[in-house]
């Protein structure tokens, strides 16, 4: 009798949760085109990316799919055309785990592409292990955020030139949980996958609030996101099958489906009426407030200088 009182009240907890997500959900109802728009989507292969990306795809859009594999991208564009009928989709080679990718991508950009309109910061992954890659860099924190650092400064120039346009980085709700030690931004003093996820998204998120200072005045804005939890395939480096499958499951029941999750980042790329906003943080199509730590100008400051010494590059204020 115990144990089907204390499985009972689980499922209530569980269907409570359930209940929850679906009317906090936020859906993006502008209906704006992109025909004539330049969009970068960084994993844009799979999950929240490949929504992100279709619905893109379908205003109209030329959609650039910024993917490690080409190959699983080109099956992936396929699907995207049938999906939208749109023809001018493209598959682009981007490892964030080599900053020489990174390099090569964005003169590829710059000497292919006219103008962008958007860059969407989406690639991430979690349980990539304790390594440095071979920019010296720890490679959760490189392919989470100081590549995606060095992408933006690289094409910023070209998204100047695009203006208006629109850079979204796609942050978690988990850098609440994130740390902000100086000596510590390359996690070699100590570590986990767990806190070297926290800290890359709430770096992304004072990254914006910088990039945004420093953006002002020009027709360029910067946003970050929590897309919501979603069972993508964010823990594909996770070692044990069986455990991944748990996950994957217990959070596709409970929480968001990809689709669902994509939409704060088609808000952010597609809304009227945050055209002139910039430097804020949003979760189900809404602004909202990040972390305390998130909002330190000086500290975002700071992080900026600190990743471009890491990087090896440095970027104009003007």
């Amino acid at each position: 009798m115990f144990w089907w009182m204390v499985l009972a009240v689980i499922g209530v907890i569980v269907l409570l949760v359930k209940v929850h997500q679906k009317l906090t959900l936020g859906i993006c109802k502008s209906s704006a085109h992109m025909v004539g728009k330049v969009v970068i989507v960084t994993g844009g292969n799979s999950g929240i990316g490949f929504e992100t990306a279709k619905d893109l795809a379908c205003r109209g859009a030329r959609v650039i799919l910024a993917c490690r594999s080409v190959r699983k991208a080109e099956i992936v564009k396929e699907e995207l055309i049938k999906a939208s009928g749109n023809t001018d989709i493209i598959c682009k080679q981007l490892d964030l785990s080599s900053l020489e990718s990174v390099r090569n991508f964005c003169e590829d950009i710059d000497k292919n592409e006219k103008r962008l309109d958007v860059l969407i910061n989406n690639a991430g992954a979690g349980g990539l292990g304790n390594y440095k890659t071979a920019d010296g860099l720890h490679v959760g924190m490189q392919v989470n955020y100081f590549a995606p650092f060095l992408l933006t400064c690289l094409l910023l120039p070209l998204l100047r030139r695009s203006e208006p346009s629109r850079i979204i980085n796609v942050s978690s709700m988990l850098h609440k949980y994130g740390e902000l030690d100086f000596e510590n931004l390359n996690m070699e003093k100590y570590w986990s996958d767990y806190l070297v996820y926290a800290n890359s998204k709430l770096f992304l998120n004072l990254m914006t609030l910088e990039l945004s200072r420093r953006l002002n005045g020009s027709r360029v804005t910067v946003n970050c996101l929590h897309p919501g939890i979603a069972a993508t395939n964010l823990m594909r480096n996770v070692p044990s099958e069986i455990l991944k499958k748990i996950i994957s499951k217990s959070i596709g029941f409970m929480f968001q489906s990809a689709w669902e999750a994509s939409q704060t980042s088609i808000y952010l790329s597609v809304a009227p009426e945050i055209q002139d906003i910039s430097g804020k943080y949003f979760s189900h199509c809404c602004e909202t407030k990040p972390s305390k730590l998130s909002l330190d100008v000086e500290k975002a400051k700071k992080l900026w200088d600190e990743s471009e010494k890491l990087v090896k590059f440095t970027i104009s204020e003007n």
